[in-house]
């Protein structure tokens, strides 16, 4: 059965986790990072579609987000325990691809024992050094206080500027668009990967602990056409486990195209 079906994952916690399946195989789900959406973000659908021979793919909405519940209070251990439940659900073990800040969570899943055969990892948005502004200290409190003041658009333009480096102007720009909304939707879960990236973003280097129990083969991409930043997060994140894969993806920035992603997961499943 390769057709496309929609359904949900119950986590620990009584939160419903929707997800998308497609394809025969070994399972492979793909994480989001912030803002992530299937209205914003069609590529995981597409992957799935490239790799329907070999994979069953899972592309969930992350809690608070799409068709999935959420339930308070948060923690970055609700959300590992969210993928758990879709791993079981998938069948373990499985490969687990992540996206920008869905790379931490997954990273965070594995070194907490989740049965993951492989990771995949595109463009963790780590800041290692002095190539751009760290994250501000009260990054996540901003996030928070927007969202409990009705001003989820502030949320998403913080975000936007602290985070991804925009310039205010050109944010602006976007709150005409036709996206905002979405955007504003999934604003209170903003600082859920805020949370999730931690100290990461701060320009220190990466804390020698927090995944050293993750021996897990690892494929770890970045673009050539990224940011410097990016690419200095990757190199520094391959260096720390011991079995990772850098990958430089010729020409692409900090996002990729389907077929590009596709292959890429292919070759390092038959390599691993």
């Amino acid at each position: 059965m390769t057709e496309n079906v929609s359904a949900a994952a119950v986590s620990a916690d009584g939160t419903v986790i929707a997800f998308t399946a497609w394809g025969e195989g070994e399972p492979l789900v793909i994480i989001d990072g912030a803002t992530g959406h299937p209205a914003i973000n069609p590529t995981n659908e597409e992957v799935g579609r490239l790799l329907s021979g070999e994979f069953r793919t899972f592309a969930y909405d992350r809690r608070g987000r799409g068709e999935s519940t959420d339930t308070a209070p948060y923690a970055v251990e609700r959300e590992i325990e969210d993928l758990a439940a879709l791993i079981e659900v998938a069948g373990a073990p499985a490969t687990v691809f992540g996206w920008s800040s869905g790379a931490v969570l997954a990273l965070d899943a594995a070194a907490a024992g989740l049965p993951i055969k492989r990771l995949a990892l595109f463009e963790p948005p780590f800041v290692v050094d002095d190539s751009r502004p760290p994250l501000p200290a009260d990054y996540v409190e901003r996030l928070d206080a927007a969202v409990a003041d009705g001003r989820p658009g502030d949320a998403v333009e913080l975000f936007m500027t602290a985070a991804v480096g925009m310039p205010a102007e050109a944010v602006g720009g976007m709150r005409q668009g036709d996206f905002w909304p979405i955007l504003e939707a999934v604003a209170p879960t903003i600082a859920y990967d805020g949370r999730i990236m931690g100290t990461t973003m701060s320009g220190a280097p990466l804390p020698r602990d927090r995944w050293a129990a993750v021996t897990t083969p690892t494929l770890v991409m970045h673009g050539t056409g990224t940011y410097p930043f990016i690419v200095a997060g990757a190199q520094a994140l391959a260096g720390l486990l011991p079995a990772a894969t850098l990958r430089a993806v010729e020409g692409e920035q900090h996002s990729a195209p389907a077929g590009v992603l596709a292959a890429a997961l292919r070759d390092f499943a038959h390599a691993h």
